[in-house]
């Protein structure tokens, strides 16, 4: 029972940014004695950070780790994914690229025939069971922070394929900014998977909006699909001026 409290209140404060302790103890509907020790136990991890009556996310965080990210809104990644995986046609050949939501791109995809390229551990991991899905990893080290593999090989090895579909994840969207990552080794080869790649599909949650992570890799306009759970107007209008196709999740 506590375990499980704390993993929520974890996952809180990392989708919340900052938060006061009073407010903790609203929402998990626990005494400010069990907040503290609660919190005492997720500081361990580096994840977050104390400030004057309250907790927010580590400074020293540029990076979520894969297993903090995978916890946040974590039914809603699902749909998205699902949603994602019903444009893959028998035979298609598609990119999957890292990251919290595409990984769960395998639920939709485990009856399918297809050939995916990725960087993706997770998903290749995930894959293993079902021989009718042809996995192709790019070369490159691992990086444990975001468990993908990355390097100048997987660049190299993407600029000489033809993909149909590639479906990109994103730690913030804007509309002055593009669609940003967090990693710079990640960048090339999203940008390469774009470039490769006839069709376009961002899979984002509603909370990357207007947020901004430290590279840019593609344009708003330069995708076809956005999957999402709700969008703001502005950017609404934005698809529309600019025939990318929304599907809300």
């Amino acid at each position: 029972m506590k375990y499980e409290r704390t993993q929520k209140i974890e996952e809180y404060i990392l989708e919340h940014k900052t938060v006061k302790m009073e407010k903790l103890c609203e929402v998990f509907k626990v005494s400010p004695n069990t907040i503290r020790r609660d919190i005492k136990e997720i500081l361990k991890k580096g994840t977050i950070e104390k400030v004057y009556g309250g907790v927010t996310v580590a400074d020293n965080s540029t990076l979520v780790s894969f297993k903090d990210r995978r916890i946040i809104h974590q039914n809603l990644k699902l749909k998205i994914a699902l949603k994602a995986s019903e444009f893959v046609n028998e035979n298609d050949i598609i990119y999957i690229d890292s990251g919290t939501t595409t990984v769960h791109m395998i639920e939709g995809l485990k009856n399918k025939s297809i050939t995916v390229f990725t960087n993706n551990l997770n998903f290749i991991i995930k894959a293993l069971p079902y021989p009718n899905i042809k996995i192709i990893a790019l070369s490159g080290s691992l990086d444990r922070t975001v468990n993908s593999f990355v390097g100048k090989e997987s660049i190299e090895f993407l600029k000489n394929l033809n993909i149909q579909k590639a479906f990109m994840a994103s730690t913030g969207i804007s509309i002055k900014n593009g669609i940003t990552n967090a990693s710079i080794k990640e960048s090339g080869i999203k940008k390469t998977a774009i470039k490769q790649s006839s069709e376009i599909f961002l899979l984002i949650d509603s909370s990357k909006f207007s947020s901004l992570g430290l590279v840019t890799y593609a344009q708003f306009e330069d995708i076809d699909f956005l999957l999402t759970d709700s969008i703001p107007k502005e950017y609404e209008n934005f698809l529309k001026e600019n025939k990318i196709k929304l599907e809300l999740c």
